[in-house]
């Protein structure tokens, strides 16, 4: 796969025959906008046809309220799982795998369950629909993720293998359960027309203790027949099954099994239940005759349950590296039409072919949830350090990267694709830095949510980014204390410079500071501009002079004017505010602040001079201007006057 830099050509689509034409765009999370247009006229006019927009999602799961709760639960699994330690064994390791590929597994299942009654309870014909096939694709997923984990994750064993097979079918063949109860509730068991289809069932299964249990209820029904049924009953409890924790060896299992094959063998050839066709039904399944099993693909009604029959009563100590043989055969003689994607998958699973079915699911399935899951679990295992892909990152990383940006579409589960791109080392940082633009911040709670997640890894541009967009948003709903605590937040000194002088402006305009808490506690805060460092400094002023430490004010004020923090508009207000420390019955400022004072106002009014002569300005605003020029003046030489007295008192 080659990256190309330059701009892609445009593609041209063709008019249709009605005269429709079409466009489309990518829309954010990759959701496909298609628009119909008629064309322009000759005229330059448009076409008297509507315009119609139609959203096209490419994964519709993630909105759906049952299957969120599958996302939600398998998130905390799949966290759990990146903590394990790298450097503890293989062989410690594996019955935590094990365990982590069944709490996936039995989150599927908690979620289908929730399917199933949701679909029974619901009235519109449109949402069961949807309900059932979502049970269906899970199905199919809890049974393709069960094998995996039975041949791959759990990797069983000569004669244990089997053993795990059977358990799979049995998980997912419970119909015969249903059946037995509704044999057994009913007046007369051994009489219900599918008494005999659940005990043709258990044998199948390998349930032979529920096949020995059914069939006494037979037996009493015909005491005349009761040699053969005991006969029957003999046969079936003397089939062995291997114990992996025993002290039977896999090769004195064999023997031992060989050994009650053979017996079983001399009683259908001895005729010993020709008289009882079911019973002869039952003693050509113990024999594993293909022939038999195969009139029976009702009850079966799988390949690969056929293929654990066949196994269970011809080859109990199959070796995984001889699955795919009998797979193979199995789906071939039971399948008369071409097989499904499923039986795809899984006989590629049998031929222990993980890419095969990885690669199979991601076509098949509706969402990259089971790859990528399926796929991190098996990474995790060593099963997958070979394969990687032309373009850079590993299988398990592409899938994950491909989910969690599906993720990032949903208005919630956004917050769970943060963690599968934190544990995408390769390209899971840039993801994540792209994505996470895409979030729209319709609330200040959620902006900061997304902020915390970009201030924790150190993503200075996107910080930078919603601190500006959520600045911006806050001026232009006059919201001036929000405005300057975002643009703090991102460091922006010209923004900060903007609101410092919007609130200054909104002092000018009604005397008093809007959202005093946070000018109060700017702290260092206010060094990020000249502007925000006078509005803190100038609000401060205000402080000492509320709690009368005049002196204090009175140095604070003639400091901000002399080291020209304050900006030269704001000189007025603050001479202003002067003038209430001047008029004080004691001497506030000394002789030579109250010169520097002179000479700020001279210098202010030689400028309002010369900007008087170049605008033309209302009469009135200049009245009031040489009015308050004429009090400071009066008001700075009583000051300096009675500053040179006491200062002059107190030398002699």
């Amino acid at each position: 796969m080659e990256e190309v830099d330059v701009e892609p050509a445009i593609t041209n689509i063709p008019a249709a025959s009605d005269g429709k034409h079409l466009g489309f765009a990518w829309g954010p999370g990759d959701i496909l906008t298609y628009e119909t247009l008629y064309p322009y006229a000759s005229s330059g006019v448009r076409g008297s046809g509507s315009l119609y927009i139609h959203e096209v999602r490419k994964d519709e799961d993630i909105y759906s309220p049952i299957l969120r709760k599958l996302f939600n639960e398998s998130h905390h699994i799949f966290v759990g799982l990146q903590i394990i330690r790298e450097d503890l064994p293989s062989k410690n390791k594996k019955p935590q795998f094990v365990s982590i590929s069944k709490n996936y597994r039995s989150v599927i299942r908690a979620c289908m369950e929730e399917l199933q009654q949701a679909a029974v309870s619901t009235k519109v014909a449109d949402v069961a629909t949807q309900y059932g096939n979502q049970v269906s694709i899970l199905l199919a997923i809890e049974l393709i993720w069960n094998l995996c984990e039975v041949l791959f994750i759990d990797a069983a064993p000569a004669g244990s293998l089997l053993l795990h097979l059977l358990d799979w079918v049995r998980l997912h063949k419970a119909d015969v359960d249903e059946k037995a109860r509704e044999v057994l509730q009913s007046e007369s068991p051994a009489e219900h027309r599918d008494y005999w289809d659940v005990v043709v069932s258990y044998v199948l299964q390998g349930r032979l203790e529920e096949a020995r249990q059914m069939l006494v209820k037979q037996a009493t029904l015909h005491p005349a027949a009761r040699n053969m049924f005991k006969l029957m009953d003999t046969l079936l409890s003397k089939m062995p099954f291997y114990n992996p924790g025993g002290t039977q060896t896999l090769t004195e299992f064999d023997v031992k099994w060989r050994h009650w094959h053979e017996e079983v063998d001399r009683c259908l050839q001895d005729n010993s239940f020709a008289s009882n066709p079911h019973l002869e039904l039952i003693c050509k399944i113990l024999v594993g005759d293909e022939d038999t099993l195969l009139e029976h693909k009702g009850l079966l009604s799988t390949w690969y349950h056929f293929l654990v029959t066949r196994l269970l009563f011809c080859h109990p100590t199959v070796k995984p590296t001889e699955l795919h043989f009998y797979a193979q055969s199995c789906m071939t003689m039971f399948l008369d039409m071409s097989p499904e994607p499923l039986d795809s998958i899984l006989l590629a699973a049998f031929e222990f072919d993980i890419h095969q079915v990885i690669k199979d699911c991601s076509i098949a399935l509706n969402n990259w949830w089971f790859v990528a899951h399926l796929t991190d679990l098996l990474d995790h295992c060593k099963l997958l350090q070979s394969h990687n892909l032309h373009f850079g990152s590993n299988l398990r990383e592409f899938l994950l990267l491909e989910y969690a940006s599906g993720l990032f579409t949903h208005h919630s589960l956004w917050q769970l694709a943060v963690d599968y791109f934190d544990h995408c080392p390769e390209f899971g940082r840039v993801y994540l830095e792209l994505q996470i633009e895409r979030v729209p911040l319709e609330t200040e709670r959620k902006a900061l949510k997304v902020l915390r997640i970009c201030e924790q890894r150190q993503m200075s541009e996107q910080v930078r980014s919603i601190c500006k967009i959520m600045a911006m948003r806050a001026l232009r709903n006059n919201r001036l204390g929000s405005a300057l605590s975002w643009s703090i937040r991102a460091k922006d000194a010209a923004f900060a410079t903007l609101i410092s002088e919007k609130f200054l402006q909104d002092y000018c305009a009604k005397g008093t500071f809007s959202d005093l808490d946070l000018i109060d506690n700017l702290g260092p805060s206010m060094l990020l501009s000249d502007r925000l460092t006078f509005l803190g400094k100038y609000r401060e002023f205000h402080k000492l002079y509320g709690e009368k430490h005049f002196s204090e004010a009175a140095k604070l004020l003639l400091s901000l004017m002399t080291a020209k923090i304050a900006p030269r508009s704001f000189w007025m207000t603050l001479l202003t505010d002067a003038l209430p420390l001047l008029e004080q019955k004691e001497v506030i400022f000394s002789a030579d602040q109250t010169y520097e004072l002179m000479f700020c106002l001279e210098e202010l009014t030689s400028s309002l001079n010369t900007a008087a002569v170049d605008a033309d300005r209302p009469m009135q605003d200049e009245d009031i201007e040489v009015t308050k020029v004429e009090l400071l003046r009066l008001a700075l030489a009583r000051n300096l006057s009675m500053a040179i007295v006491k200062e002059g008192t107190v030398e002699a």
